[in-house]
């Protein structure tokens, strides 16, 4: 898919692949409701995440649709540059570290538009999994229920990023500002994931 027919997109399928060491990612434009296709790959070791990471427009990997790196290896606000094949700039998405203790809260940002806050939904759930990671046992299975964020711009809510199974990491994201761009939005739908646990 070009970046013409991709920006014109709104609504994405991120799906992650369960594997022992690798983190892989595959990104769908929908269709009808359903996966359409494929706009995005990304496979990476789980332990390599906080280096560079980039997107695939191919399961082949011949094509970079973007790249997204951390900042620093070490860094409680985690900042990540959003660069395009070449390097240059497309935008900012950084862990908000105080709101984040209560609730995961990202700010994403791109060059002549008004940063975007990415935060959990619900409060309440945003704590119990906070709980979960230290319940014995229960801590080494995935989360159970499922878990929501809003893109929100001010107070008006752009966009969201929806955990639609329970077990599997399946997600639907659906942005309404034409102008972010969409591979910000999706290096910033995985690392929602990816890094949940940064």
């Amino acid at each position: 898919m070009d970046l013409t027919a991709l920006q014109a997109q709104d609504t994405f399928h991120v799906h992650q692949k369960l594997t022992m060491m690798i983190n892989r990612y595959e990104v769908f434009a929908d269709e009808a409701g359903a996966p359409g296709e494929l706009v995005a790959f990304v496979e990476q070791k789980r332990l390599a995440f906080k280096e560079q990471v980039t997107l695939f427009a191919d399961r082949e990997r011949q094509t970079v649709l973007a790249r997204f790196k951390a900042r620093k290896v070490i860094d409680v606000h985690g900042g990540y540059d959003v660069t395009d094949p070449e390097g240059g700039p497309i935008g900012v998405f950084t862990k908000q570290f105080k709101a984040s203790l209560l609730r995961s809260t990202w700010l994403l940002e791109q060059p002549g538009l008004e940063p975007v806050t990415v935060t959990e939904r619900s409060q309440g759930l945003a704590l119990f999994r906070r709980l979960w990671d230290w319940i014995p046992w229960a801590g080494d299975f995935p989360f159970p229920i499922k878990y929501h964020f809003d893109w929100l711009r001010g107070t008006d809510r752009i966009g969201a990023f929806d955990k639609v199974t329970r077990l599997r990491d399946h997600y639907i994201v659906h942005v309404d500002d034409p102008a972010l761009d969409r591979r910000l939005v999706i290096a910033q739908a995985v690392a929602l994931d990816a890094l949940q646990s940064r």
